[in-house]
């Protein structure tokens, strides 16, 4: 058994000279890269300076993060919360018919290219671009926000609906027809069933991603715990900062946990 082993083992090909190859191109892609990084602009004052930010985000404003009013971490994570379920909420109803409308296996070839191109574009502009844009129209707030993420998320929504909707098992709904079901019967026993828990497992992945977004363009005033984080390191207050991110640390940690169960749960049974 030993001597088969051997025998293999000398009869299969010498990968080595490849696999070095492919370090050696890293670490020259590597070396390359990093003759863009400047150094020269660090000193004592620099490194003091990070040293206070460190000091200050691992010594949290305790008093900020568990305020219960209007300006706590509290209520601005709800209002993040709510701005992220708005949009995902906004993007779905959006996307639905965009998605049947793009399904090359619903619909004629040329309509679903239309329609896809239209999503395409959608997906193509930044997401601080649509956050300007709305800014102007509603004016800085919450609304700005949750406008932007549902815009945003059509694109991203589309594309993994209409990938679901093209894999659907078309020999249930032939038998339906073929045993006389009508229409909204085979809407409501043969398309929804399929299509409902890939559906509600996206929402839940673009909700998440949603929270992170809305955190981002409070930055640029649109809602949302941004906002006061920008402030808050614009004035050098870290302990803020450090309550902040505090409290997006643990809104993230306990949503994931939360979409985890539910997708398992509609994936599995």
């Amino acid at each position: 058994m030993t001597d088969l082993i051997k025998a293999k083992y000398e009869q299969s090909p010498r990968r080595w000279p490849y696999y070095l190859a492919i370090f050696a191109v890293i670490c020259g892609v590597f070396i390359w890269s990093s003759t863009v990084m400047n150094m020269s602009g660090m000193s004592e004052k620099g490194t003091a300076i990070a040293g206070n930010i460190f000091k200050g985000i691992f010594h949290p404003d305790l008093k900020f993060l568990f305020a219960l009013d209007t300006s706590g971490v509290g209520y601005l994570l709800l209002q993040t919360i709510a701005i992220a379920v708005l949009g995902t909420l906004v993007g779905a109803v959006i996307a639905v018919p965009l998605s049947f409308l793009s399904a090359t296996n619903i619909m004629p070839s040329w309509i679903a290219y239309i329609i896809r191109l239209f999503i395409m574009t959608i997906r193509t502009v930044p997401p601080f671009v649509y956050g300007l844009m709305f800014i102007r129209v509603t004016g800085p707030g919450p609304s700005a926000g949750a406008l932007t993420l549902g815009l945003m998320s059509i694109g991203m929504i589309s594309k993994l609906f209409i990938e679901t909707i093209e894999d659907l098992d078309t020999g249930i709904i032939e038998s339906m027809e073929a045993s006389g079901a009508t229409t909204f019967q085979k809407i409501r026993f043969g398309i929804i069933p399929q299509l409902m828990p890939d559906f509600l497992s996206i929402l839940l992945y673009r909700l998440d991603m949603n929270l992170r977004d809305a955190s981002i363009l409070g930055l640029v005033g649109a809602g949302g715990i941004g906002a006061p984080m920008i402030f808050a390191m614009s004035a050098y207050k870290w302990p803020q900062v450090g309550s902040i991110l505090i409290g997006l640390f643990v809104l993230i940690l306990v949503i994931e946990q939360i979409s985890d169960h539910i997708r398992s749960y509609l994936l599995k049974g």
